[in-house]
């Protein structure tokens, strides 16, 4: 449902914060969520050179890479609250990812690509459980991160409360304008 991508942006913004260069963090140097990395690729794709510190990138490009790089092409197809749910796992760990914990929710072959047989499952399924399934999905997923890198324990409690902040809003997102 691409009329949540407002709210869902605003509660990623605050989930993202503001610039960090934690050392820890394999994403790097990074402003409201998005690295420098991904920064330099976005210049390039829009016809700039790529020589701006991603610390001094406008809202409104930061606003146009969560909504073509996370966003697009699957949140539109998904109900409310599991759009949400998937666009803040996309930001969070990268679409792929996203799709796996999308999939294993679902109770489909988790292989990474959402196609026709995902998104049918996705228009059938119990969509307040799913976002539910999803956020367990999410928490499993984190803790295989901390296991494989033992320094990402540090964020392992900021990770449970977006989950769970996501999993509520996302419910509530459902429960108030995916019935309609």
């Amino acid at each position: 449902m691409d009329a949540s991508f407002p709210q869902a942006l605003a509660w990623v913004h605050l989930s993202e914060g503001g610039n960090s260069d934690d050392p820890d963090d394999p994403g790097g140097r990074t402003s409201r969520g998005i690295t420098q990395r991904e920064y330099n690729a976005y210049l390039t794709v829009m016809g700039f050179t790529p020589n701006t510190d991603v610390w001094n990138a406008s809202q409104s490009q930061i606003n146009d890479i969560y909504r073509k790089s996370y966003w697009l092409p699957y949140c539109p197809a998904l109900m409310f609250g599991l759009d949400y749910s998937f666009f803040d796992e996309a930001v969070n760990t990268g679409p792929h990812e996203a799709a796996l914990i999308l999939q294993r929710a679902l109770n489909v072959t988790a292989d990474g690509h959402i196609g026709i047989v995902t998104m049918a499952a996705a228009k059938t399924a119990d969509i307040s459980a799913t976002i539910d399934a999803f956020a367990h999905q999410r928490v499993a997923v984190y803790k295989q991160i901390e296991a494989a890198r033992p320094t990402s324990v540090k964020y392992d409690k900021g990770w449970m409360a977006r989950v769970e902040s996501c999993r509520i809003n996302s419910q509530t997102l459902y429960a108030t304008r995916g019935q309609q």
